[in-house]
């Protein structure tokens, strides 16, 4: 009798499984991803994302340049000053040098 108990529980359980699978499901409405942006354009119909990546670039090179002119200006500095000498202006500048370069490595891992 203990078989025949089992056999209609596993019977009843196949049919409860076989009928659910049979339900239609409706596929799950898709939210939206704050990561994907729509692309905006421009008035002149080019991407805006495009033209913000062109203008950080230009300004990161224009850092750059400048980023370059100040450590050329420091190293002339130094060189002048001697040995044992260095000028506040030097050290003044090195603090400039810095926060330059923080802020196009900042733009760089935009």
């Amino acid at each position: 009798m203990g078989g025949t108990r089992r056999a209609v529980l596993i019977s009843m359980a196949a049919t409860a499984l076989a009928a659910q699978d049979q339900q239609p499901r409706s596929p799950a409405p898709r939210l939206p991803n704050p990561n994907e942006e729509e692309d905006q354009k421009l008035p002149n119909g080019k991407s805006q994302k495009d033209a913000i990546a062109k203008e950080e670039h230009e300004a990161a090179l224009r850092d750059t340049e400048e980023l370059i002119a100040m450590a050329q200006q420091l190293k002339e500095e130094l060189q002048k000053a001697g040995n044992y000498v260095v000028p506040v202006s030097s050290m003044k500048k090195t603090e400039e040098i810095e926060k330059l370069a923080r802020r196009i490595r900042s733009r760089l891992k935009q």
